[in-house]
């Protein structure tokens, strides 16, 4: 059902994209008198399933759902119809029309993508708000995994700055040490400021592994839930107990407790408990698993930041989330071209972007990642690739600034030339979902 769901929120996210940029096309190709043949979601090769015309459009629905398109008279686009382009130039065709005109045709759905997304995000803040732990609040430091501990952080360190750069949303202090290749860390440890060098090895790590937490906020080990039938439930353990020690081993923090625990697979200890203002002492054998059935409790331990905004206020807070989430993404493009990063390994297709969406339909995270993936569409349509829109821009701002046209031979080879790039990229990012899917 999980899957179902997931499918469900990727196919009507990409719909909504692909019609919305179709249009911006669309729209600006009728505002010059520019004949459009056909409107389409999802490509219809052989047959559609579902088609009608009105006025010199033929609107439907394909059966291969890998986009959508529009297809304007007089353009080399992935059509390919050279037969068309044999004919006399007509005034309502594409080709007829001046190079400025053209040009806003070609960006109309790049821009409906981008304006799109700063709407959805300004919406989102409106309904939702926002709401994020502050660096600052993270008040018993760090839990560090052995890669955070193996480039020099510590459990307990207090992250003050990437680069010498505060900031504000600890949840995005990995991401920006990712993007942006940090190079080092400001921590304050026992009291001092500490400079940690952060170590190359870690980043094409951390980009390949999206389970990677390199570090996660500390906090006591207080019990929020217990599985039924679990080795925890059965010794006695109860929902708000803290854990405080094991065996002799004074235990402060949950990474302690999880540290520790595992040294004892398939072994007896004792759980030493703080219930209330009681000490209670239960004994357990630890499975072979490590894992005894505790879910921790988190609740009260952060102190959140919620920012809520008045439908006016959330404009310039949604625009600045856009703007910081193209930044972000152009600045991870770039990383793919950076062989030594690998980051061209970790490349997905249409079930990597499946698994970002919730298991359960959640209306705030939709909208959120139809926002990004709309941000997404936009960059990269806009690449200078041929049979992408940039493609088409390309050439036209060429013409534009020689005054010379190419030549429809060569638009022909460069919009077969981009198209084999797309479907090798297509099928590379597909193939290495399902490598993913059977090598673990």
């Amino acid at each position: 059902m999980e899957i179902l769901v997931k499918a469900a929120q990727l196919l009507l996210s990409l719909s909504i994209l692909v019609i919305l940029h179709e249009f911006g096309h669309f729209a600006f190709a009728k505002l010059f008198n520019t004949r459009v043949e056909k409107f389409y979601l999802f490509f219809d090769p052989w047959f559609s399933l579902f088609k009608f015309k009105k006025g010199d459009t033929e609107y439907g629905i394909g059966w291969v759902p890998l986009g959508g398109y529009v297809k304007i008279s007089g353009m080399i686009d992935e059509s390919m119809d050279k037969e068309q382009m044999k004919l006399p130039p007509q005034p309502w065709e594409f080709r007829s029309k001046p190079s400025w005109q053209r040009l806003l045709i070609m960006v109309g759905g790049v821009m409906v993508n981008f304006l799109l997304a700063l709407f959805i995000y300004s919406m989102v803040l409106y309904a939702w708000g926002e709401e994020y732990i502050p660096t600052a609040n993270v008040k018993y430091g760090i839990a560090c995994d052995s890669l955070a501990l193996k480039t020099g952080l510590q459990n307990g360190d207090k992250i003050l700055s990437v680069d010498h750069k505060k900031i504000e949303d600890f949840n995005r202090i990995v991401p920006e040490i990712v993007i942006n290749n940090a190079q080092t860390i400001q921590v304050e440890r026992n009291g001092s400021e500490v400079n940690v060098n952060i170590s190359k090895e870690i980043l094409p790590i951390l980009i390949k592994d999206k389970n990677a937490g390199f570090f996660t906020p500390r906090f006591p080990f207080v019990i929020a839930e217990l599985e039924k039938q679990s080795v925890a439930q059965k010794s006695g353990m109860q929902p708000k107990d803290k854990i405080v020690k094991i065996n002799d081993k004074k235990i402060d923090y949950f990474d302690e407790f999880r540290t520790e625990v595992v040294k004892f697979k398939e072994k007896p200890v004792t759980v030493g408990l703080l219930r209330g203002k009681d000490t209670v002492t239960v004994s357990v054998v630890v499975p072979a698993t490590g894992i005894l059935g505790i879910r921790p409790s988190i609740d009260n331990v952060f102190q959140t930041r919620k920012v809520s905004y008045s439908f006016l206020g959330s404009f310039p807070a949604g625009i600045k989330k856009g703007i910081y989430t193209v930044e972000k993404y152009v600045k991870s493009l770039k990383l793919l071209f950076q062989p030594k990063t690998k980051a061209y390994e970790s490349l997905g297709g249409f079930i990597t972007i499946g698994k970002i969406f919730p298991g359960v339909w959640d209306w705030e995270a939709f909208w959120n990642l139809t926002a990004f993936l709309s941000i997404i569409l936009a960059v990269m349509n806009i690449l200078p690739i041929p049979a992408l829109d940039g493609g088409h821009v390309t050439f036209l701002l060429y013409e534009m600034v020689t005054g010379r046209k190419p030549g429809d031979k060569f638009l022909e080879y460069a919009q077969i030339v981009g198209m084999v790039l797309l479907l090798g990229l297509l099928l590379y990012a597909n193939g290495n979902d399902i490598i993913k899917i059977f090598v673990k």
